[in-house]
């Protein structure tokens, strides 16, 4: 089971209650799915702690920089909580003279079990962990030229990457059962749920099919709140003023369900629980929801 996790006021915390005390804010953050360890990212490093916020491990990206900008080191937990996944950002963050790196770590140790280059030159990469227990996906985004999305598997010593045929699509959400993933096109103009692994579409959904011809957008955000329903977020600006409305979509049909209200004042701000209802984040505490 993959946990929520977000910083607040010097500490990693859960939706339980169980809090990881960090002495800096990260860059990313994920917490092992027993809750016995936590791993965040700086600007120079890995670093694994306990409750307690005794470091476990560190794992140094490589040359230190005194200050990294533009670029978010990404970290995540596997489902069973045995390795750790980190995406480096190496072509732009200055810690080694090489392309962007896909690593592998030992969760226990912080030994670093595979790698992989992935030729991109990304800001930063967001982790998205399948629930078939051995399939991790991370996409890549390089700013204006676009997303690059890359589907991982750990075999032994070695870390098989397969990429998908597209840089224009970014990866929001996995459904529970994992038979499809939800992208939001980089030009925010079409959401499209894809069959898992092999990424056809099944259907796409544009602005229009939700009701609106101009002056809005698809923002890069959304997922499954159940097996049969996703959400995507539309977001627009009026006389000077940005709003934003969550819209329901049928996963069996792509039909629009209509919109609902999110109890959040953040555009991304639902974390999808995958039963029907989802949580927020607001002054480092977690709110459940239901419709």
């Amino acid at each position: 089971m993959i946990i929520p996790a977000r910083y607040s006021d010097g500490a990693v915390r859960t939706p339980g209650g169980v809090t990881f005390p960090v002495p800096v804010e990260p860059r990313e953050e994920a917490v092992a799915p027993d809750l016995t360890c936590a791993v965040y990212t700086t600007d120079n490093e890995l670093v694994c702690v306990g409750r307690a916020g005794d470091v476990r491990w560190r794992h140094a990206f490589g040359a230190f920089q005194e200050k990294v900008l533009g670029v978010r080191a990404g970290c995540a937990f596997s489902l069973d909580g045995k390795t750790v996944w980190l995406f480096r950002p190496d072509a732009m963050g200055n810690w080694n003279d090489s392309q962007d790196t896909w690593h592998v770590l030992d969760a226990a140790t912080g030994t670093v079990l595979a790698s992989a280059e992935l030729e991109t030159v990304g800001h930063g990469g967001a982790h998205h962990v399948h629930p078939n227990g051995t399939d991790v996906l991370i996409d890549v985004g390089e700013g204006q030229d676009g997303v690059l999305l890359f589907r991982g598997r750990l075999d032994g010593t070695a870390l098989e990457v397969v990429p998908y045929p597209w840089a224009d699509r970014v990866l929001v959400g996995i459904a529970a059962d994992g038979r499809h993933f939800l992208t939001i096109g980089h030009e925010q103009d079409t959401a499209e749920f894809h069959s898992y692994p092999d990424g056809e579409v099944v259907h796409q959904v544009s602005l229009a099919d939700l009701g609106y011809e101009e002056d809005a957008w698809l923002e890069w955000t959304g997922g499954y709140l159940d097996a049969d329903t996703a959400f995507v977020v539309v977001g627009g600006e009026h006389d000077d003023e940005e709003w934003f409305r969550h819209h329901l979509i049928d996963v069996r049909t792509g039909a629009h369900l209509g919109t609902f209200d999110a109890h959040t004042p953040n555009a991304y701000g639902v974390i999808p629980a995958g039963d029907g209802g989802w949580l927020t984040f607001d002054d480092g505490v977690f709110h459940r929801h239901t419709r």
